[in-house]
């Protein structure tokens, strides 16, 4: 095989000849060929090969189902805002897999101290209480646990939220544009509940992520606690810096 970048090991180097070959002669979802083709196809060997593969899945350029192989991602070469650009069905979809939504819980309740902090509303205000388990080809990846101002959401119904993806229901049921979100996150272990839910054992690691998100009068509109796999979901950040 071509070794141009000579200062880079030689899954590197793969890794960016399979780049290319992807970026030039390929589309999302086309299958790449086996590790035994690429290994003959660019006289490399086997170990050579699986470490390019890994580090186009780490960024997200190909995606792997068992039994079946390995495709393409579908990368999109223009600058995201992670804020503004989030959805996790899109996100499975453009990974190949089916998503699936589930909701456990939709109630409405009375803020306490914390709810109420976290969404910049008085005590004893009325919100939507949402509880969602996230799958992916039936495979559990993420439990959410949604607030949201009642007042901003008035005749929301729980038929609405099945029916369509919760930021598809903010835009066209209620006029609220998602102008940024903030985020934050850390890594803990599962408790029991989690554990039962996401069908992995009690302490497993899990990652916790706390969301609130914004309109475009800079009213926080959402506020969602997650509690993603760590072995299944892998969340990426892009950070720009400007000059």
């Amino acid at each position: 095989m071509t070794t141009s970048l000579k200062n880079k090991a030689l899954y590197h180097q793969l890794a960016d000849l399979l780049k290319e070959r992807m970026n030039t002669g390929m589309i999302p979802h086309d299958k790449l060929p086996s590790e035994r083709k690429l290994t003959h196809e660019y006289d490399v060997s086997r170990t050579t090969v699986r470490l390019a593969l890994e580090e186009l899945e780490r960024s997200g350029y190909i995606y792997r189902r068992h039994g079946k192989g390995t495709f393409v991602s579908d990368i999109k070469n223009d600058d995201t805002d992670l804020a503004t650009a989030y959805s996790f069905t899109e996100q499975m979809k453009q990974m190949g897999k089916k998503p699936e939504t589930r909701i456990l819980l939709f109630e409405k309740i009375t803020t306490d101290y914390f709810v109420s902090q976290r969404l910049n509303l008085s005590l004893s205000e009325e919100v939507y209480h949402l509880s969602r388990l996230r799958l992916a080809d039936n495979e559990p990846l993420m439990i959410e646990e949604t607030y949201l101002p009642a007042k901003k959401f008035l005749s929301l119904e729980e038929s609405l939220l099945r029916s369509k993806p919760l930021y598809d229901v903010f835009s066209e049921d209620f006029d609220q544009i998602i102008r940024l979100a903030d985020e934050e996150l850390y890594a803990s272990i599962a408790s029991l509940e989690d554990a039962k839910l996401l069908m992995i054992p009690e302490g497993a690691p899990v990652l916790h992520l706390a969301r609130s998100t914004y309109n475009v009068k800079n009213e926080i509109i959402e506020y969602t606690l997650s509690v993603a796999r760590a072995d299944q979901f892998h969340y990426k950040i892009r950070h720009i810096r400007n000059s």
